[in-house]
């Protein structure tokens, strides 16, 4: 491949979005303008990190790759504006309650059938009862109530009641469409690994541990109104490497082995910055924090959760840890990227280690034991922190994670770190009350309503195993929903931030620094870019210039 031909058209250089914080920068001005003679054809070398399991689904690093192949409903712009996709249009009832869409005429899947809207009807029934995308059925429960082909361009959708993120929601690579004959006829692991839509790529070849091949659908019709250009991929394929070692993968780029790197170690960012054009995007959703578990262990106790909160800097941790490219959140109910993000949570907790432990000795962890932690009635401060290690913090969160747990020590918590693997974690051994004390994750969405789908009352007939702080108040949970349903905005906005400072008081949750995707391009690739809702990379109209 002749490494002279790739380079990266800059998204906005310096512009900070709402619903999504985004920069991005470039050496000079000619490489934002897309200077060069464009080359059509190629291959699209790109270094991924997370391997996941199944190429559609409702993790984040499955939107990712699954955007390449399938195509949604609507899309959202950088001035979070719900644009045509599939659906050149929409209604909504007076009550909210009924969504119709206009569809494209004449879209086919790459196997040849119509995507009509008994396609995406089946679709939405799917994600709901059929557990084929767990973050798509997350989202519209409870509120989905079933959806009907009314004639072949006109799709309704029925809710239960007014859900104002609705539309916003469903920009989410999660709610790709996918061939219901593909869905009835095909093993569900041919499904998993070569999933059909109607998308600029499909995916010719999955070799597990290394790449997956995506090659250009030359009949592409149904491009969603943010594109940079109408018609089929300009370049014939997307080499997808999953490149598990940062150091690895950017040195990938460096050498001109790859083209695109995603999650650039931070410690190479300033140099990144001055040789190729990069991005950093800031994801709305729920930042990286560790839930803490609020029904069984030491954080039953609200003084204790405290306690932990301000017992260690966080702030200072995260800024090393990362060499201040990315930022630390304080607010672990939505990260600051979030509509309607509360600037007050984000301010709780600041480092106090006296506060920790006046709070300590009011939970009557008086004692002090040889190592130095903190006892009660002769038990030891212990604090089990599995952590998915690869999958969700870095190289770099982990050396976080290791620089508060010595802090924790100083103020008498002994906080015993357990790196659990990929495998670990998608099996659940590190699920449910008894596997932990606290654990971090993150979850992305362009909505504040994220806050329902992470923190809505568990109930024995209704169960919410994203709640995993098993943290249950009743009262919360009528705020939120009070939010999702709201026709006034500035109201739902009250309600988003006060359910964001219950949340804070209670100390549910550790925050600890937003999720975030940061991408070096090599200055021969143009127009590559980032969707708006989640920050899902889009290479379909990317094109090498010389």
């Amino acid at each position: 491949m002749n490494t002279s031909l790739h380079r990266l058209a800059v998204i906005g250089a310096g512009a900070a979005l709402a619903g999504g914080l985004l920069t991005a920068c470039g050496s000079s001005g000619s490489d934002a303008t897309g200077s060069g003679t464009p080359v059509k054809g190629g291959t699209i070398v790109y270094a991924h990190e997370q391997e996941p399991p199944c190429i559609f689904g409702g993790w984040i690093q499955q939107a990712y790759i699954s955007r390449q192949v399938l195509d949604g409903l609507v899309t959202e712009d950088d001035n979070n504006a719900v644009k045509p996709w599939l659906a050149t249009s929409w209604k909504v009832s007076p009550d909210g309650r009924t969504y119709t869409f206009t569809l494209k005429p004449g879209v086919k899947f790459t196997d040849g059938t119509p995507l009509d809207a008994a396609a995406v009807a089946y679709n939405f029934d799917y994600w709901e009862n059929k557990g084929g995308n767990s973050t798509a059925k997350v989202s519209m429960d409870p509120y989905y109530k079933s959806a009907k082909a009314l004639d072949p361009t006109h799709v309704q959708i029925n809710l239960t009641s007014r859900y104002t993120p609705f539309l916003t929601l469903i920009t989410q690579g999660y709610f790709g469409i996918q061939s219901p004959t593909a869905l009835k006829n095909h093993s569900q692991q041919q499904n998993c690994e070569k999933p059909v839509g109607s998308g600029a790529f499909t995916v010719a070849d999955w070799k597990h541990g290394q790449e997956v091949i995506l090659k250009r659908n030359p009949n592409y019709t149904s491009w969603p109104a943010t594109a940079e250009h109408q018609g089929p991929a300009i370049v014939n394929e997307v080499d997808w490497k999953f490149v598990a070692d940062g150091v690895t993968r950017y040195s990938s780029l460096t050498t001109g082995q790859s083209n695109v790197v995603y999650d650039v170690p931070t410690t190479d960012w300033a140099q990144a910055r001055s040789k190729f054009d990069t991005t950093l995007y800031i994801t709305p959703g729920k930042p990286v924090s560790a839930y803490l578990n609020t029904i069984k262990g030491v954080f039953t106790d609200k003084l204790v959760r405290q306690a932990f909160s301000y017992g260690a800097d966080r702030k200072a941790a995260v800024e090393t840890g990362f060499h201040g490219v990315i930022p630390y959140e304080g607010n672990g109910a939505v990260s600051q990227a979030t509509p309607d993000y509360d600037a007050a949570a984000g301010a709780a907790y600041a480092y106090d280690p006296k506060k920790t432990g006046e709070l300590l000795d009011q939970a009557g962890w008086t004692g002090r034991n040889s190592a130095g932690y903190r006892t009660k009635d002769g038990k030891e401060l212990d604090v089990k922190f599995p952590y998915p290690a690869g999958a969700v913090i870095n190289a770099e969160g982990s050396t976080v994670l290791q620089v508060l747990q010595q802090q924790w020590k100083k103020v008498g918590f002994n906080v015993k770190l357990i790196p659990a693997t990929q495998a670990e974690v998608f099996s659940g051994k590190y699920s449910g009350p008894d596997a932990y004390d606290a654990t971090p994750f993150y979850w992305t969405s362009p909505s504040p309503s994220i806050l329902w789908i992470v923190w809505r009352p568990s109930t024995t007939a209704d169960p919410n195993g994203n709640n995993e702080s098993f943290y249950n108040n009743a009262q919360l949970g009528q705020v939120i929903n009070g939010a999702n349903t709201a026709t006034d905005p500035a109201k739902a906005a009250a309600l988003y931030k006060q359910a964001q400072q219950i949340i804070s008081d209670n100390a549910a949750t550790l925050p600890l620094y937003d999720q975030n995707s940061t991408y070096a391009t090599s200055k021969s690739l143009k127009d590559f870019w980032l969707e708006k809702s989640q920050g899902e990379p889009v290479f379909s109209d990317a094109y090498f210039v010389k």
